[in-house]
Protein backbone atom coordinates (compact mmCIF):
# COMPACT_ATOMS: atom_id res chain seq x y z
CA UNK A 1 0.00 0.00 0.00
CA UNK A 2 1.31 3.32 -0.76
CA UNK A 3 1.10 6.17 1.74
CA UNK A 4 1.56 9.69 1.25
CA UNK A 5 2.85 11.63 4.32
CA UNK A 6 2.88 15.69 4.46
CA UNK A 7 1.36 18.75 2.87
CA UNK A 8 2.68 20.31 -0.59
CA UNK A 9 3.12 23.76 -0.72
CA UNK A 10 0.26 25.27 -1.50
CA UNK A 11 -3.57 24.33 -2.04
CA UNK A 12 -3.42 23.18 -5.73
CA UNK A 13 -0.27 21.31 -5.40
CA UNK A 14 -1.87 19.75 -2.15
CA UNK A 15 -5.12 19.02 -4.39
CA UNK A 16 -2.89 17.77 -7.16
CA UNK A 17 -1.45 15.12 -4.97
CA UNK A 18 -4.36 13.58 -3.60
CA UNK A 19 -5.82 13.38 -7.49
CA UNK A 20 -2.31 12.02 -8.58
CA UNK A 21 -3.21 9.07 -6.09
CA UNK A 22 -6.69 8.92 -7.23
CA UNK A 23 -5.18 8.12 -10.59
CA UNK A 24 -2.45 5.68 -9.72
CA UNK A 25 -4.71 3.38 -8.04
CA UNK A 26 -6.73 3.67 -10.79
CA UNK A 27 -4.09 2.24 -13.04
CA UNK A 28 -1.69 0.20 -10.88
CA UNK A 29 -4.38 -1.40 -8.64
CA UNK A 30 -2.67 -0.94 -5.74
CA UNK A 31 -4.22 1.28 -2.89
CA UNK A 32 -3.11 4.01 -1.47
CA UNK A 33 -3.81 6.06 2.00
CA UNK A 34 -3.09 10.27 2.92
CA UNK A 35 -3.88 11.49 6.27
CA UNK A 36 -2.62 15.31 6.46
CA UNK A 37 -3.29 18.95 8.29
CA UNK A 38 -4.29 20.95 5.04
CA UNK A 39 -3.90 24.03 6.82
CA UNK A 40 -6.15 26.97 7.85
CA UNK A 41 -9.49 27.59 5.58
CA UNK A 42 -13.03 26.59 5.13
CA UNK A 43 -14.27 24.24 2.21
CA UNK A 44 -17.40 24.91 0.41
CA UNK A 45 -18.93 22.36 -1.08
CA UNK A 46 -20.81 22.40 -4.16
CA UNK A 47 -24.13 23.22 -2.96
CA UNK A 48 -22.67 25.92 -1.19
CA UNK A 49 -21.62 27.66 -4.50
CA UNK A 50 -24.90 27.20 -6.05
CA UNK A 51 -26.29 29.12 -3.29
CA UNK A 52 -27.84 32.77 -3.21
CA UNK A 53 -25.54 33.11 -0.31
CA UNK A 54 -22.38 32.06 -1.24
CA UNK A 55 -20.53 35.10 -1.27
CA UNK A 56 -21.66 36.59 1.78
CA UNK A 57 -20.57 33.19 3.20
CA UNK A 58 -17.42 33.60 1.82
CA UNK A 59 -17.06 37.27 3.47
CA UNK A 60 -18.10 35.80 6.82
CA UNK A 61 -15.41 33.18 6.72
CA UNK A 62 -12.62 35.82 5.79
CA UNK A 63 -14.17 37.86 8.73
CA UNK A 64 -13.19 35.07 10.83
CA UNK A 65 -9.73 34.44 10.01
CA UNK A 66 -10.50 31.58 7.20
CA UNK A 67 -9.18 31.86 3.52
CA UNK A 68 -12.43 30.55 1.39
CA UNK A 69 -12.12 27.12 -1.20
CA UNK A 70 -14.32 24.90 -2.65
CA UNK A 71 -13.84 21.34 -2.61
CA UNK A 72 -14.59 18.63 -5.22
CA UNK A 73 -15.79 16.34 -2.65
CA UNK A 74 -18.63 16.17 0.50
CA UNK A 75 -21.08 18.00 1.31
CA UNK A 76 -21.63 21.96 2.98
CA UNK A 77 -18.97 23.80 4.45
CA UNK A 78 -16.28 22.57 6.65
CA UNK A 79 -13.95 24.76 8.34
CA UNK A 80 -10.00 23.90 9.13
CA UNK A 81 -7.39 25.08 11.42
CA UNK A 82 -4.00 24.14 11.65
CA UNK A 83 -5.14 20.69 14.33
CA UNK A 84 -7.79 19.57 12.18
CA UNK A 85 -7.31 16.39 9.58
CA UNK A 86 -7.83 15.33 6.35
CA UNK A 87 -7.38 11.84 5.21
CA UNK A 88 -8.25 9.28 2.51
CA UNK A 89 -8.27 5.99 1.44
CA UNK A 90 -8.40 5.16 -2.34
CA UNK A 91 -8.96 1.44 -3.45
CA UNK A 92 -9.40 0.13 -7.16
CA UNK A 93 -12.63 -0.89 -7.95
CA UNK A 94 -14.16 -2.93 -10.57
CA UNK A 95 -17.19 -0.30 -11.82
CA UNK A 96 -18.57 2.61 -10.14
CA UNK A 97 -21.72 0.55 -8.79
CA UNK A 98 -20.28 -2.17 -6.22
CA UNK A 99 -19.40 -1.72 -2.34
CA UNK A 100 -20.01 1.66 -1.72
CA UNK A 101 -21.53 1.32 1.49
CA UNK A 102 -18.86 -1.14 2.88
CA UNK A 103 -16.27 1.32 2.01
CA UNK A 104 -18.90 3.67 4.20
CA UNK A 105 -18.69 1.25 6.69
CA UNK A 106 -15.23 0.54 6.49
CA UNK A 107 -13.61 3.24 7.09
CA UNK A 108 -16.74 4.51 9.94
CA UNK A 109 -15.30 1.64 11.50
CA UNK A 110 -11.28 2.88 11.28
CA UNK A 111 -12.17 5.87 12.44
CA UNK A 112 -14.21 4.73 15.47
CA UNK A 113 -10.71 2.50 16.13
CA UNK A 114 -8.05 5.50 16.15
CA UNK A 115 -9.96 7.29 18.32
CA UNK A 116 -10.38 4.47 20.80
CA UNK A 117 -6.68 4.19 20.43
CA UNK A 118 -6.31 7.83 21.75
CA UNK A 119 -8.61 7.25 24.86
CA UNK A 120 -11.89 8.79 22.72
CA UNK A 121 -15.50 6.40 22.95
CA UNK A 122 -16.65 8.02 20.01
CA UNK A 123 -19.75 6.64 18.22
CA UNK A 124 -21.27 6.55 14.62
CA UNK A 125 -23.63 9.34 13.82
CA UNK A 126 -24.23 13.00 14.38
CA UNK A 127 -26.44 15.74 16.47
CA UNK A 128 -28.89 17.50 14.78
CA UNK A 129 -28.01 20.46 12.81
CA UNK A 130 -24.17 19.88 12.39
CA UNK A 131 -21.66 20.77 9.76
CA UNK A 132 -21.78 19.25 7.11
CA UNK A 133 -24.35 16.72 7.82
CA UNK A 134 -24.09 13.42 6.67
CA UNK A 135 -25.59 9.88 7.11
CA UNK A 136 -21.67 8.51 7.54
CA UNK A 137 -20.64 10.56 10.64
CA UNK A 138 -18.45 10.04 13.98
CA UNK A 139 -19.45 11.95 17.42
CA UNK A 140 -17.96 12.45 20.76
CA UNK A 141 -19.71 15.12 22.30
CA UNK A 142 -20.46 16.61 19.41
CA UNK A 143 -19.24 15.64 15.88
CA UNK A 144 -16.04 14.86 15.26
CA UNK A 145 -15.90 13.59 11.63
CA UNK A 146 -17.47 13.12 8.51
CA UNK A 147 -16.61 11.32 5.70
CA UNK A 148 -17.69 11.22 2.02
CA UNK A 149 -16.93 9.27 -0.82
CA UNK A 150 -15.77 10.12 -4.87
CA UNK A 151 -15.99 6.92 -7.54
CA UNK A 152 -14.58 6.71 -10.51
CA UNK A 153 -14.23 3.87 -13.35
CA UNK A 154 -11.23 2.82 -11.47
CA UNK A 155 -10.93 3.48 -8.04
CA UNK A 156 -12.75 4.74 -4.75
CA UNK A 157 -11.43 7.85 -3.23
CA UNK A 158 -13.05 7.39 0.69
CA UNK A 159 -12.45 10.66 2.79
CA UNK A 160 -13.11 12.88 5.67
CA UNK A 161 -12.39 15.23 7.93
CA UNK A 162 -11.57 14.74 12.05
CA UNK A 163 -11.42 17.92 14.30
CA UNK A 164 -9.09 17.63 16.44
CA UNK A 165 -8.73 20.93 18.64
CA UNK A 166 -10.21 24.23 17.96
CA UNK A 167 -13.59 23.55 18.62
CA UNK A 168 -14.84 27.02 19.94
CA UNK A 169 -12.64 28.95 17.05
CA UNK A 170 -14.19 26.08 14.12
CA UNK A 171 -17.85 26.02 15.72
CA UNK A 172 -17.99 30.38 15.78
CA UNK A 173 -16.75 30.53 12.32
CA UNK A 174 -19.02 28.04 10.87
CA UNK A 175 -22.42 30.07 13.08
CA UNK A 176 -21.24 32.73 10.70
CA UNK A 177 -21.48 31.01 7.01
CA UNK A 178 -23.93 28.56 8.01
CA UNK A 179 -26.59 31.45 8.20
CA UNK A 180 -25.98 33.18 5.02
CA UNK A 181 -26.11 29.81 3.14
CA UNK A 182 -29.69 29.43 4.76
CA UNK A 183 -28.87 25.70 6.58
CA UNK A 184 -29.68 24.96 9.96
CA UNK A 185 -26.38 24.72 12.34
CA UNK A 186 -25.86 24.46 16.00
CA UNK A 187 -22.23 25.37 17.53
CA UNK A 188 -22.85 23.01 20.35
CA UNK A 189 -22.63 20.02 17.77
CA UNK A 190 -19.51 21.03 16.92
CA UNK A 191 -16.91 18.32 18.73
CA UNK A 192 -13.02 17.60 18.81
CA UNK A 193 -10.55 14.62 19.43
CA UNK A 194 -9.29 17.45 22.51
CA UNK A 195 -12.77 18.46 23.60
CA UNK A 196 -13.59 14.72 24.00
CA UNK A 197 -10.87 14.32 26.22
CA UNK A 198 -8.35 12.12 23.83
CA UNK A 199 -4.28 12.50 22.45
CA UNK A 200 -4.64 15.13 19.93
CA UNK A 201 -1.16 14.35 19.43
CA UNK A 202 -1.39 10.62 18.78
CA UNK A 203 -4.40 11.10 16.42
CA UNK A 204 -2.21 11.52 12.95
CA UNK A 205 -0.27 8.21 13.82
CA UNK A 206 -3.05 6.53 15.00
CA UNK A 207 -6.07 7.25 12.57
CA UNK A 208 -3.01 6.69 9.58
CA UNK A 209 -2.36 3.51 11.25
CA UNK A 210 -5.77 2.40 11.32
CA UNK A 211 -6.51 3.12 7.59
CA UNK A 212 -3.55 1.10 6.69
CA UNK A 213 -4.34 -2.18 8.60
CA UNK A 214 -2.12 -4.81 8.22
CA UNK A 215 -1.02 -4.10 4.37
CA UNK A 216 2.73 -3.83 4.07
CA UNK A 217 3.19 0.28 3.43
CA UNK A 218 5.59 2.11 1.00
CA UNK A 219 6.21 5.65 2.33
CA UNK A 220 6.82 8.59 0.27
CA UNK A 221 6.55 12.27 1.22
CA UNK A 222 5.92 15.17 -0.22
Amino acid sequence: MRVLRGRAEDRDADRAATRDLLDSVAENRESAVRVWAPGRQLAFGRRDANSDGYEAARAAAREHGFRPVERGVGGRAVAYTDSTLAFARITPVEGVRTGLQERYDAMVADVLDALAAVGVDAEEGEPPESFCPGDHSVSADGKLAGIAQRVKKDAALTSGVLVVDDRDEIADALAAVYPKLGVPFDPKSVGSVAAAGGEAERVRDELEAALVGDADIDVERL
